[in-house]
């Protein structure tokens, strides 16, 4: 009865057992942890590489667009205010 415990109420745990299960726990999470990483560099690597790739960096289309929502904004602006003008003459 060396490997095995009892408790008061008869349950018997084979503490053997048990302990090869918890390595072999340890030895999975360290395994998936390993894949995780693996797959992170690789999709970061394969992310920078289409970036390089492009003929404009995204920082230059975020600037674009970033223009044309204010330019878009303001002619909107510009109508309402010309819209109002108009309306309020007739």
């Amino acid at each position: 009865m060396a490997t095995n415990q009892k408790f008061s109420n008869g349950f018997r745990v084979n503490r053997t057992m048990l302990g090869t299960g918890v390595v072999l726990a340890g030895i999975g999470t360290v395994l998936s942890l390993a894949g995780t990483a693996i797959a992170c560099a690789t999709l970061a690597s394969a992310g920078r590489d289409y970036v390089n790739r492009m003929e404009t960096p995204p920082s230059e289309q975020a600037r674009r667009a970033m223009q044309q929502a204010k330019a878009a904004s303001m002619a909107g602006l510009e109508a309402w205010r010309t819209e109002g003008r108009t309306a309020s003459a007739n």
